[in-house]
């Protein structure tokens, strides 16, 4: 039996290596990749060893230094704010959907899940939001329309109240006089850490790699994401390589414009900071796991 199980961990310990180097090798050839030479990656395509060192595709998307630090802080306060708001919303709506003795909560949850069959589509979401509450060109239009459209959270979070939350702690609570709020901020939150966890990585990720609703409400430069950003960064490149007579001109200055080696760099400084920043949280990610599984 000791043989055996050591094997299985032995055999569990090399396939979740294996995973590990499948998720980090895209990544690390990514970045290889956004610092090669253009020619030698034309010349020779993706390689973990390139012949040539170049920064050219991160000298160009830093001309402009500027918007690209205006464009992070922007991103980074629309990602808190939007996951911060979204998460209220979803446990003030979830906590109650798990209570059994709400009325109409069979109702509510029909509703609910209604609005995740259908859609009003792009262009009344498009009217509704900038003829009726009228957010272009504002910061609510990088929130907003993310921030009610958490249908399928919701259901999470109230499976996970209704699994994971025994009855008797909310009887005994109320059996001391607790509210109800009293009761969802002091007891059932700290113990529902995992579900917020997860839907706080789950709606930042969202929130960050949003660049529709730039593309739809925004056209002022100083409200530019840094995804909006970094693509319209890109379709300008690809721009002037579609463009004989811009191509010719950066031939003749004998300038190479690193167009493959750009799009590598874009996926970079887009990630980078996530990658970045996830490390310090997770252990507050594993603890709320550990409390979350403490029974009794």
């Amino acid at each position: 039996m000791v043989d055996k199980g050591r094997a299985f961990q032995i055999v569990a310990n090399i396939i979740m290596i294996l995973l590990v180097l499948f998720c980090l090798i895209p990544f690390v050839l990514l970045i290889v990749s956004s610092i090669t030479q253009e020619t030698c990656l034309i010349r020779n395509g993706y390689s973990f060893f390139p012949e040539q060192i170049d920064f050219a595709a991160y000298r160009y998307l830093l001309v402009d230094s500027t918007s690209i630090v205006r464009g992070y802080i922007l991103s980074a306060l629309v990602t808190v704010v939007g996951t911060v708001g979204n998460l209220t919303l979803t446990t003030l709506f979830a906590y109650p959907l798990s209570r059994k003795d709400l009325p109409g909560r069979n109702y509510l949850a029909f509703f609910l899940f209604f609005t995740m069959l259908f859609n009003g589509g792009l262009v009344p979401s498009y009217i509704m939001w900038t003829q009726i509450f009228h957010i272009k060109n504002t910061l609510a239009a990088l929130i907003f329309p993310n921030l009610f459209m958490g249908a399928f959270y919701v259901i999470m979070m109230r499976t996970y109240f209704n699994t994971n939350i025994p009855d008797a702690v909310i009887e005994a609570a109320r059996i001391d006089g607790a509210g109800e709020l009293r009761i969802l901020f002091r007891i059932v939150m700290p113990m529902s850490i995992p579900i917020i966890a997860t839907l706080a990585l789950l709606v930042g990720l969202g929130y960050w790699n949003d660049w529709l609703n730039g593309l739809y409400y925004i056209n002022q430069d100083s409200l530019y994401s840094i995804q909006v950003l970094l693509n319209r960064m890109l379709m300008d490149v690809q721009f002037l390589m579609s463009n004989t007579n811009a191509a010719q001109n950066l031939q003749s200055q004998d300038f190479v414009l690193p167009s493959t080696g750009i799009k590598m760099a874009v996926a970079v400084m887009g990630a980078l900071p996530v990658l970045i920043i996830y490390p310090f949280f997770q252990r507050y990610f594993i603890k709320g796991i550990v409390i979350g599984a403490v029974k009794g």
